[in-house]
Formats: C-alpha cells, structure tokens, sequence
C-alpha cells in the first residue's frame, strides 16, 4: 500500500512528541546562572529548543564567554539528567504513530537532540521499533540546516515531495523549507504559530488529535 501523498515523515522530537517544552528551558535557565551569565527570560530560552545544544546555549546566554561554554554544556546536561525520566509523550503520541505505521509510511526523528540522549529516550519499552530512521544535530548539522532531512531521504530514497517534516518551532519549518519538502506544525510546544505562517506549512495542528486527523486525512 502506497502512502496517499508522504513515503517518509520526520518528526522533530522536544516539544513535537514528547512534553519536554518547558523542563527544557528551566534548564537552559539554570546552566546560565550557575555560569553567571544574564538568565534569558522564558521566551528567550523556548525559542533555542530545536537547535544543537551549543547552538542554542550560545543564542540564549550570548554575555557568556565562548571560554566558558564547555560549562554551560555541562551544567545543562546535569540539569536535564535530574528530571529527564519524569518526560513523557504527548497523549495520542502513540496511536498517531501506530496509524501512520499501519499505512507504511516510514516514520523517522530529526531532531536537535544529540545521539545519546536521543537513543535513550527510544529505549523505552513503548518507541522499540517504531521509528525507521533517525538523524540527531551533533551527528551531522544543527537547525534550520537543511543537512538532517537530506540524510534521511537520501538512506530511504525518498523525494523531497514525497518527505513531511513535523515540529513545534520556525527552525524546523525553515530546515523542511531548505530542504525542499512540505511542513506541519504543531502550536503546543515551543514557539507561537504566528510565526510560521511565513514559512508555508501545510497546516498547524493545535492538538496531537488535530495532527492525526489531518495526517489520516492529507497524508
């Protein structure tokens, strides 16, 4: 059975599937502090998730020294790792995602997550086997670099055109617009939808069901 409209469907990870928003700017928040920077405001530290962790740091505590970043990326870590396993998926993450993967589109994770923290998230008895496909910034480019969904279409053989990229914020839809392929995104993470009107998503989901609806409908 070939997928209607989409082969292969990527999904950005925080923020997107799993209900990681707000922990993940506390965090950012914290490891700024503790290396005397200017804490960055709720907006501020919301707006980075997506990007590589570096990246991201660098944007949301810019008074920091560059010296001082190893730190900053430890503080971080040491800060998430406390409350990492308190995450959970959105509700109705996982019968969207066994739907899709009934009517066999692969279904992939681009995301701005390293590799180790991604795969352990996967590790969990519910996500064994569902994704097809992953791509994480520190293994090849950050967001909105376009570098990650190449990838993956590249290892699956996919066309832009037949390649769906999902997320809650401006740096994933620009990474599918660089791409060349169509986005989604989905208003309940971190950034405000008004924002992603410029970058021509096919649609904005303000709920996981609104998300599964329009992918039983269009996908």
């Amino acid at each position: 059975m070939r997928p209607r409209q989409f082969d292969l469907i990527a999904f950005d990870w925080d923020g997107t599937l799993f209900d990681s928003t707000a922990l993940i700017a506390r965090c950012i928040q914290a490891a700024v502090r503790d290396v005397g920077g200017t804490v960055p405001n709720d907006q501020d530290a919301s707006y980075v998730i997506g990007m590589g962790l570096m990246q991201a740091l660098a944007y949301a505590a810019p008074d920091v020294p560059q010296d001082k970043y190893p730190k900053l990326g430890k503080r971080y870590k040491y800060h998430y790792a406390k409350h990492q396993h308190d995450l959970v998926l959105f509700d109705g993450v996982l019968p969207l995602l066994a739907d899709l993967k009934q009517r066999h589109h692969w279904l992939t994770v681009a995301t701005g997550k390293s590799r180790a923290g991604l795969n352990e998230a996967l590790q969990s008895v519910e996500l064994k086997h569902v994704f097809d496909g992953s791509r994480t910034a520190d293994e090849t480019a950050g967001k909105p670099s376009p570098l990650m969904l190449h990838q993956l279409m590249h290892e699956f053989g996919v066309e832009p055109e037949r390649t769906l990229m999902i997320g809650d914020t401006t740096h994933d839809l620009q990474m599918a617009l660089n791409a060349g392929c169509a986005s989604l995104g989905v208003s309940y993470g971190a950034h405000e939808p008004d924002a992603f009107h410029a970058l021509k998503p096919r649609f904005v989901a303000h709920s996981v069901r609104e998300l599964h609806d329009w992918l039983n409908t269009h996908a």
